[in-house]
């Protein structure tokens, strides 16, 4: 009998390709812009994505500070942070992360949406936010992505 097998292919450390990818933040949406992102990161948008391995792309974040947040967000998003003390949890709201790094409020997002492992981990290190238009990657020829394009 004559039949054909297909073997599924995993990618590994060795036979993945890791691009460099620019996306600018300007006029995008917090939550969008992060979930977008942090597909790229991961690696969904690829064909041959394995959920355990960094099969992703490196991403370089430009205009962070032009982000939007809709509604009431930057009054009544709250982040929360323990010290490790008894009564040590700390709380700021979104517009107090941002006056002080806009950046930060994006790596957050961003960091919400991928694995709470060492992968994860991992995987936060692809990604590179900047405040302003200049980055420090032009060496890395990075490939500019509308992420409006993607789904």
């Amino acid at each position: 009998m004559n039949t054909l097998s297909y073997k599924t292919v995993s990618a590994n450390k060795a036979t993945v390709n890791k691009e460099w990818v620019l996306v600018d933040a300007d006029g995008q949406s917090l939550g969008r812009l992060a979930s977008k992102v942090a597909k790229l990161i991961r690696g969904k948008h690829k064909t041959n994505y394995t959920p355990h391995v960094d099969c992703g792309d490196n991403v370089i974040i430009i205009n962070a500070d032009k982000v939007e947040l809709t509604g009431s967000k930057w009054t009544n998003k709250t982040y929360l942070r323990h010290t490790g003390y008894p009564g040590g949890q700390k709380s700021l709201t979104a517009q107090e992360i941002f006056d002080k790094n806009p950046a930060r409020l994006v790596e957050k997002a961003v960091k919400g949406m991928l694995p709470k492992n060492k992968l994860g981990s991992a995987l936060f290190r692809n990604l590179y936010v900047y405040v302003g238009t200049e980055h420090g990657q032009e060496a890395q020829k990075p490939q500019t992505i509308n992420l409006n394009d993607l789904k």
